[in-house]
């Protein structure tokens, strides 16, 4: 595959101009050190599995595990729905969540596979509002690097990252777009949400 489709690929998996609309709190006990180790750990893992040579069902399975590792997956996928979540049958939520996890580990699994026979490395991390950004660099084969920041706090209690931007453009923004579209399409209704991502990614 041509690098540089592999390039807008990853881009297109989120929309330009999208501004991050909610930011967390609380980032207390994780300093800029343990945010950089964090992703340290979590982009040797993807680099391991992306240069792997596993068939792709093996790399996605494997991009869910780092996933559930190192993000906090049930705020990102609470703040992708949105409102609609506030009040929202705890089983049912469950289940959304679940299959929200396993929607987006396929889309950036895919995204990252296309990364194969190149590398992603830290190159930089620092304090930003109330969290900490972790700035690492992609290089693919034929191109020009470029920057991808991810976003690391201890919300729930445990170091996690919560958000990925890639050249500015904004992943949990654009999720949260993507969740509303197809929510409405699904009228709404959160279980019918829940049948479409697990189909989806």
């Amino acid at each position: 595959m041509d690098s540089r489709i592999s390039r807008r690929a990853l881009i297109a998996a989120v929309p330009a101009g999208v501004a991050l609309s909610v930011l967390p709190r609380g980032a207390l006990a994780l300093d800029v050190n343990g945010a950089r180790a964090l992703i340290d750990k979590a982009i040797g893992d993807v680099n391991r599995v992306i240069n792997s040579g596993k068939p792709e069902p093996a790399m996605y399975r494997d991009f869910e595990q780092i996933f559930v590792r190192y993000a906090d997956v049930r705020y990102i996928a609470q703040s992708a729905l949105g409102p609609a979540g506030r009040g929202a049958d705890k089983a049912v939520m469950g289940a959304y969540v679940k299959a929200f996890q396993g929607y987006i580990s396929r889309k950036y699994g895919k995204r990252f596979r296309e990364f194969i026979g190149g590398k992603i490395e830290v190159t930089d991390a620092r304090p930003l509002k109330s969290f900490f950004e972790v700035i690492s660099v992609a290089h693919l084969k034929g191109q020009s690097p470029f920057e991808v920041r991810w976003h690391v706090f201890d919300k729930s209690g445990k170091n996690q990252f919560f958000n990925i931007i890639i050249e500015g453009v904004n992943m949990l923004a654009a999720e949260r777009t993507e969740i509303g579209a197809m929510l409405d399409k699904s009228r709404g209704d959160i279980a019918a949400l829940t049948a479409v991502l697990q189909k989806t990614g």
